[in-house]
């Protein structure tokens, strides 16, 4: 009798253990299933409002972007690939540059030689070199006198600055011409090669126009220079390069090493300038190339 009686106890000792275990996972699967019907409920409410308002669901996606793209450069990082975060495909549209080969045989050679020259690369040349020539013949200004400018002022660096605040490829005093650079968006376009060629073409224009045609006048304008004697020797380093330059252009053998020349005489007016080597025709592929001898015999060789 006492082992049948130890026997029940044990029985509903057992069943109420189990009871209250049931009774427990029973909580806890309803706790479960309220939890999971609010958050299905919070999701429809958040969906509903992602749907019904763009400004929302635009916040929505915009974070949801900026997580991914967290979560892609930190991985990125962690292995080292740092060009997977800053990578700008658009970089290629921002630089200055052109392939030689699609230039004129004028300019292409010109383009060689001054990168030669100057130790500067073609392509960022030929771009300026392409510059000179459209913008050279809409101002009626010779192109190879607009690059030998930036080649005396330059030496086409386009991060160039004087002591003075002249600034660029053509030395532009931003300062003063700081409205021309107005439709270029502002005063740091200076420092963008293409929008200081163009001011400075617009600069010298301006001293081509003050000087009345004569361009040793312009020049030293352009310079700042009030008598030949204050100019430093500046109109006759420009004239000169132009010499090699224009040379270049018509197709002669002009060593990159060419020394400056003295007592360059340019008669001709500066607004006809662009009927030079804008427009001259090339000698025939065949013909001999004549050399720095055939320059005009105005010109002295310095020593």
């Amino acid at each position: 009798m006492k082992a049948i009686e130890t026997l029940q106890r044990l029985q509903r000792s057992t069943a109420r253990s189990l009871g209250g275990l049931l009774r427990g996972v029973g909580h806890a699967l309803l706790e479960i299933s309220h939890n999971t019907l609010a958050l299905l409920g919070l999701a429809v409410v958040a969906l509903a409002l992602v749907a019904g308002r763009a400004d929302v669901r635009q916040q929505v996606e915009a974070r949801a972007l900026e997580w991914l793209q967290g979560r892609h450069e930190a991985r990125a990082l962690e292995s080292g690939d740092l060009l997977a975060v800053v990578a700008d495909q658009t970089g290629v549209d921002r630089a200055t540059a052109t392939d030689p080969r699609q230039l004129s045989r004028q300019q292409a050679a010109v383009t060689q030689w001054i990168a030669r020259r100057y130790r500067v690369a073609p392509e960022p040349i030929a771009r300026l070199v392409q510059e000179a020539w459209t913008i050279g013949r809409r101002a009626t200004i010779d192109p190879t006198l607009i690059l030998a400018i930036m080649a005396i002022e330059s030496s086409f660096n386009p991060f160039a600055q004087s002591s003075v605040g002249a600034q660029g490829l053509m030395q532009v005093m931003t300062r003063v011409h700081d409205e021309k650079y107005e439709a270029f968006g502002g005063t740091h376009a200076a420092f963008d090669p293409v929008s200081n060629l163009r001011v400075g073409v617009q600069v010298l224009k301006d001293c081509i126009s003050r000087g009345a045609g004569d361009l040793n006048e312009a020049l030293r304008f352009y310079v700042g220079a009030t008598q030949p004697a204050a100019d430093g020797g500046y109109v006759q380093r420009v004239l000169s390069e132009q010499v090699h330059l224009r040379a270049v252009a018509d197709g002669r053998t002009v060593p990159t090493n060419a020394p400056m020349l003295l007592q360059v005489v340019d008669k001709t007016p500066a607004s006809a300038a662009a009927a030079g080597p804008a427009s001259a025709p090339l000698p025939p592929p065949d013909a001999a190339a004549p050399t720095l001898s055939a320059l005009p015999a105005q010109v002295a060789l310095l020593h």
